[in-house]
């Protein structure tokens, strides 16, 4: 039985750059599908995203995951087995927040999956019953519900065994993020976010003013052709008061005249309707303006965040020198102390002997 998804969003995909643990590298240059599977066969939950023909993310979820909203759109994980950390930016926070529940609730499940399979080992162990992998493989083909009950000693083990682990978890964590700064790394995932939905508002505000452009000439071509009905209309008028004499012709110009205004009554309608559209373009431009603004906002918050960096380090140095004059001067007093106490000793010594002699 293959795996089948349980859940599917687009986000924009980031892993942590593994020679400086500082940065987020793009893994994807647009959003991609982000999607949860279960493998009925190996009874695990995985986090799968495929770009093109390679499989960007390819992780397993354990018990000792976590998954922490470092922002409004933005959250990460730190996959041990593949040696990195996964970060995923989403378009709306609803987005966001259904991925993270649904995450909570297959760690709990894979949690589960590892107890029920700890209790049936331990219930294999002393009678070796053959009937029970047909069981095992029942349990397998479906993901297992919220609840299970064992004994005291059970949940000492795998609380003592899920303790340890998710220890180390931790320390692989802070080993991983404790080079860099969370909210630099943060700010340069809103800023690709920002820069792509940039992007976007241009391509929208081009394809916007070449709609206007059009807008403009058919509207152009209405008003020529409104003109001309209406000239067609007076002169109509204009024979009707020569012919009125004829009451079959009147009844055809009067519906002629009908068929005029209508059609005109249509044109004017078309027109408030192009009209009326107008003041999307002006909404995309504001839109545009505000994405700009809030890209130099972030440029300028990275800068200060580079610059704090570089203060404390140009700090820790200083620290660094004051200590090691420290401790020469230290070891320079002692060495001093030291020539002193031998004078000292060779004093004593002559004393002695003038004492004696």
């Amino acid at each position: 039985m293959g795996e089948q998804p349980l859940l599917s969003l687009k986000a924009h995909v980031f892993q942590i750059d593994s020679a400086t643990k500082r940065n987020w590298i793009p893994a994807s240059k647009h959003a991609v599908t982000v999607s949860f599977f279960y493998d009925a066969g190996r009874s695990v939950y995985r986090i799968i995203s495929v770009g093109g023909t390679k499989a960007i993310i390819n992780s397993i979820i354990t018990p000792n995951m976590t998954f922490t909203k470092t922002s409004q759109k933005f959250g990460q994980w730190a996959d041990s087995r593949a040696n990195t950390v996964y970060g995923l930016g989403f378009a709306t926070e609803q987005q966001l927040q259904q991925f993270s529940e649904q995450f909570k609730e297959f760690k709990e499940a894979a949690q589960l999956i590892r107890d029920k399979s700890q209790e049936k080992f331990e219930l294999l162990s002393p009678g070796l019953n053959i009937s029970s992998p047909q069981v095992l493989c029942e349990d397998r083909q479906s993901p297992p519900l919220l609840g299970v009950n064992g004994s005291s000693e059970d949940k000492l083990f795998r609380s003592k065994s899920a303790d340890m682990e998710e220890s180390t978890e931790k320390e692989q964590m802070r080993k991983m993020l404790s080079e860099g700064s969370i909210c630099e790394r943060n700010s340069e995932a809103e800023l690709f976010s920002l820069r792509d939905s940039n992007a976007k508002l241009m391509a929208a505000l081009h394809e916007a003013n070449s709609s206007i452009d059009q807008w403009k000439k058919h509207l152009a071509e209405y008003q020529e052709e409104t003109d001309r009905l209406r000239e067609q209309v007076a002169e109509l008028e204009a024979q009707s008061g020569v012919s009125a004499s004829s009451e079959t012709g009147s009844e055809e110009l009067t519906q002629t005249v009908a068929e005029m205004e209508a059609l005109i009554r249509a044109k004017d309608e078309e027109i408030s309707i192009l009209r009326g559209k107008k003041p999307d373009v002006i909404e995309l431009e504001k839109e545009r303006e505000e994405a700009c603004q809030r890209i130099q906002d972030l440029e300028v918050k990275n800068s200060e965040l580079e610059r704090r960096v570089r203060s404390a380090e140009g700090t820790l140095a200083s620290s660094q020198d004051a200590r090691s004059r420290a401790e020469s001067a230290v070891q320079k007093v002692i060495e001093t102390l030291d020539v002193k106490i031998y004078d000292l000793s060779d004093l004593q010594q002559s004393l002695a002997k003038l004492l004696e002699k």
